[in-house]
């Protein structure tokens, strides 16, 4: 583990069109916003974090994978791949550190397809519906779970 507990942040499929993308349904704020809010939110909780996004399957599993000794938790915001993808489940799965799944919209109150996340299945947590300040929240869930697995 790292002196300063570390974070990957993976944000999916069509995160990089936020602030633009049905802003009625996920806001105005771009995903740079959501990097800033997440740095701060970091530094505040004595958090490193390393944020990124891909439209591509392939390259959040091989992230997925290298966060094994490299970071003590994963957040994720997988869009689409959370209702689709078992090769992220199964990465998930393998590198057996602590997931908090965020996503901005409530996708409860969607289209049913969006109702089921293989993510879940695995994730210590699930924060919907706050919009980017679910990531803070997903991060302060995060330092707790990292504190929590710290034995000194």
């Amino acid at each position: 583990m790292a002196i300063q507990p570390s974070v990957l942040i993976l944000n999916g499929p069509n995160l990089n069109l936020l602030g633009t993308r049905e802003p009625h349904v996920y806001g105005t704020d771009t995903l740079e916003d959501v990097e800033r809010l997440c740095e701060d939110a970091a530094a505040r909780l004595g958090l490193e974090i390393d944020f990124r996004q891909s439209n591509h399957e392939g390259e959040l599993v091989t992230w997925i994978q290298d966060a094994r000794g490299e970071h003590d938790a994963i957040l994720l915001n997988a869009g689409a791949y959370s209702h689709t993808s078992i090769a992220i489940l199964d990465a998930l799965s393998a590198v057996g550190l602590p997931v908090v799944e965020v996503h901005l919209s409530n996708i409860f109150r969607r289209e049913p397809f969006r109702h089921h996340s293989y993510v879940s299945t695995v994730a210590r947590g699930v924060i919907c519906g706050f919009g980017p300040h679910g990531y803070v929240l997903a991060l302060e869930a995060v330092a707790r779970l990292v504190d929590a697995a710290d034995p000194a």
